[in-house]
């Protein structure tokens, strides 16, 4: 039982749209990332996702509107919701998945990650 530090923890690695795994609880896992631009339009079938905004804000696209996330706050998109996170700079993002949730949802390209690092 450690504590974790975010602010340590985003600044070991620098690039975009590559979660990293900062914990683990219930089949659960706690991911970091950094987004800058726009991610890839896409949906999960089974899993609900969670977006902490730790630093920075991003703006969540839906087909039918959008939803700026700014920093301290957080949004839980439900499965099966097509969505597209946007940042139009460098945002810290905290994000709470079933470990089975692969990033690009239903899309393989190549921001697909299968294999996730732990920090």
């Amino acid at each position: 039982m450690e504590k974790v530090n975010l602010q340590e923890k985003f600044s070991l690695f620098s690039d975009h749209f590559k979660p990293r795994i900062a914990g683990e609880l219930n089949g659960q896992q706690v991911k970091l990332v950094k987004f800058d631009g726009p991610f890839v339009w896409h949906h999960h079938d089974v899993e609900d996702e969670l977006f902490l905004v730790v630093k920075g804000r991003f703006r969540m696209e839906f087909r039918d509107r959008h939803v700026w996330i700014e920093k301290g706050e957080f949004l839980i998109v439900p499965h099966g919701v097509e969505h597209r996170p946007v940042a139009e700079e460098e945002v810290h993002v905290l994000l709470f998945e079933p470990a089975a949730s692969l990033n690009t949802g239903n899309v393989q390209n190549d921001l697909t990650v299968e294999a996730l690092e732990h920090i």
